[in-house]
């Protein structure tokens, strides 16, 4: 168990540099997986251009297409660090998958600068300018994630490395807008997503 942080000691993890680079949407659509399997996904998110109103369920205009495992009131909103992206570019060329990746290439709806998985625990609460979001889970790769990147190991990188970002439930609706600095607030502080998402992933890389 990691020792709490009080609220005294909020204005250590205000901030910090911590911006909303791009939010981004998608609708539910068919595409053709690297296997040849046509997949129905809103995995392929892509930006949006000013605010964009968030409610209960997440963003106006995002969807998903398989509720047993994406969306509602607990995994409304999908965050990924940007600082990823270079991992993910480096091993795309390497499997020889042509292309530039761009946010929302992840999955995620919201890509962030300046805030990791090592740095977030359940319970700690991203502070925008108009809304506020809970962090609840890490994301877990599947295969749609091997479609989306071009190569049938993406999913296992994944899980080797650690980079699966996190979901957010909403705790204060409003709106989000790229270039949005944040704050992070600390929870509990009793399980952090790294050391969630490694004991959940153990034996699947």
């Amino acid at each position: 168990m990691a020792r709490r942080v009080g609220r005294d000691a909020e204005s250590l993890l205000d901030n910090g540099g911590m911006q909303l680079l791009s939010v981004n949407t998608a609708r539910v659509e068919n595409f053709v997986a690297t296997s040849g399997q046509v997949l129905d996904s809103a995995i392929r998110k892509r930006p949006r251009q000013g605010a964009v109103a968030v409610g209960p369920l997440g963003l106006e205009g995002d969807e998903q297409a398989d509720l047993t495992v994406h969306g509602g009131q607990a995994k409304a909103v999908y965050a990924y660090p940007q600082a990823h992206y270079a991992f993910w570019q480096t091993v795309r060329g390497q499997a020889k998958v042509a292309g530039l990746l761009q946010p929302g290439d992840c999955g995620e709806n919201l890509t962030l600068d300046g805030l990791l998985e090592s740095g977030v625990w359940l319970g700690d609460v991203l502070r925008f300018p108009d809304c506020e979001l809970v962090v609840s889970e890490p994301r877990y790769p599947c295969f749609k994630f091997n479609a989306q990147m071009g190569f049938n190991q993406a999913a296992k990188l994944m899980v080797q490395s650690g980079y699966c970002g996190f979901y957010l439930a909403v705790r204060r609706e409003g709106s989000l807008a790229a270039g949005q600095a944040f704050e992070l607030l600390p929870g509990p502080r009793e399980v952090g997503i790294v050391e969630l998402f490694k004991a959940r992933m153990r034996g699947k890389a």
